[in-house]
């Protein structure tokens, strides 16, 4: 589904990703693990159009994205989260969610008076599956909340749960378990699982190796931005190389 053929970016001096090339299949959970400053987050970047490639090639389902706006790259199916929840803090738990789907007929003026009932029936599909969207991550007693008043770990479920009201076909999580307490990690996992189970795709950044272990099918290690290992998760962890990057020992 996504294919990385040399990507490299360098910052200065700083060689943030030298040479990374990778195959990722689709509907599995492939993970991403580095040290701090490795490089993983510039990969994601690189990737979605954030930032410019020094070199390199990324092709989604086949088509050439690499050069692609930010939004153009969502548009095709491939979307992502940050490292900090980026919800809007005043409007509602639903209201996030109704704000998502894309090309929605009621933003249109002329739709407006033209085909009432078309974006009447189309609100009504987009209100039913947020409001399932919300109940899946356990959410629907807080639906009329602003999304300020959530907690961290609310936020971050949210902020999933809207990226899937686009009906996106691959998924880049940027540490979603970061910084939230271990009830809700489980939660943002079963989600994840869920939401594989119904043919999604995910490409995960994470340093907590439970998530790694339980979630991930397959595992890329970032070292200085160089790829210095991938395997399963239990190949990763009992690979020398990933040990000293992690340990130095």
């Amino acid at each position: 589904m996504l294919e990385l053929r040399g990507l490299s970016k360098a910052f200065g001096g700083i060689q943030a990703v030298v040479d990374f090339s990778a195959r990722l299949e689709k509907n599995r959970i492939t993970g991403l693990i580095g040290p701090n400053g490795s490089g993983k987050t510039t990969l994601f970047n690189l990737i979605t159009g954030f930032i410019k490639l020094d070199r390199g090639e990324v092709f989604f389902k086949k088509e050439k994205i690499d050069g692609l706006l930010p939004h153009e790259i969502a548009s095709r199916g491939l979307v992502r989260t940050f490292q900090l929840s980026r919800v809007f803090p005043r409007m509602t738990v639903l209201e996030n969610l109704l704000l998502a789907p894309q090309g929605q007929m009621g933003e249109k003026l002329w739709a407006l008076g033209l085909k009432r009932e078309r974006v009447r029936d189309e609100e009504n599909r987009n209100l039913k599956k947020a409001l399932s969207l919300i109940e899946k991550i356990g959410l629907l007693p807080l639906k009329d909340e602003f999304a300020e008043n959530l907690s961290y770990g609310q936020q971050k479920l949210l902020e999933m749960a809207r990226l899937f009201m686009a009906n996106p076909e691959m998924i880049l999580l940027d540490e979603p378990t970061a910084g939230i307490n271990p009830l809700m990690i489980r939660k943002i996992m079963d989600f994840i699982l869920t939401m594989r189970e119904m043919g999604k795709t995910f490409f995960i950044i994470e340093h907590n190796m439970d998530v790694i272990i339980e979630c991930c099918d397959w595992v890329f290690v970032l070292d200085h931005g160089e790829k210095i290992s991938e395997g399963t998760p239990e190949e990763i962890q009992n690979d020398p190389r990933v040990i000293e990057a992690y340990l130095g020992t």
